[in-house]
């Protein structure tokens, strides 16, 4: 059964955050606060917080910046990811995955259909892999990230989890978790 096997070792990860937003700045930034506050409940490490406006070069730079870093081994992204014309991390960061993790998107609709309903369907959440590092981009509503986070990302980042998660795939951990 797929679950938190508890009598197994907790490997934290390195996860960085950033908040894609025209109009937010750190007193106002209640998502990317959430993500912060949940991945660190979790156990894991900040590994670096920023916010960009909604500008294609500013997305990628930075998540190029955290890519190109070793030690930071996931990034979530918030915001930029509906229908209004700036909304553009989609188009600034899915040509830097060599691969695409398709079933985040699925799994994240249907875990926020239970709470908001069919407005799921404005969300252009997805997730990916550049390099080695994982990449979440949810919603930047802090109700997204409370979704993202707790409905799907808090088990598929824990080591925990089986009958597996990511955590196998993060470099500095193959080998030691399956």
């Amino acid at each position: 059964m797929a679950g938190i096997q508890t009598d197994l070792p907790f490997y934290p990860l390195n996860i960085a955050v950033l908040t894609v937003s025209d109009t937010r700045d750190e007193t106002t930034d209640t998502s990317g606060a959430l993500l912060v506050e949940r991945l660190q409940t979790a156990g894991h490490n900040l590994a670096g917080k920023a916010i960009v406006k909604d500008e294609v070069e500013a997305i990628r730079d930075q998540v190029r910046t955290w890519v190109e870093d070793e030690a930071v081994d996931v990034i979530l992204t918030t915001g930029g990811t509906g229908f209004s014309p700036r909304d553009v991390t989609p188009e600034a960061l899915k040509p830097l995955f060599r691969r695409e993790l398709d079933g985040f998107a699925v799994v994240f609709h249907m875990a926020s259909l239970a709470t908001v309903g069919v407005a799921t369907l404005q969300s252009r959440a997805f997730a990916g892999q550049a390099d080695d590092t994982f990449v979440f981009c949810v919603p930047g509503s802090t109700g997204a990230c409370r979704d993202a986070w707790d409905l799907v990302l808090i088990e598929e980042l824990d080591s925990r989890f089986r009958p597996c998660s990511l955590v196998g795939q993060i470099p500095r951990y193959r080998g030691i978790c399956p």
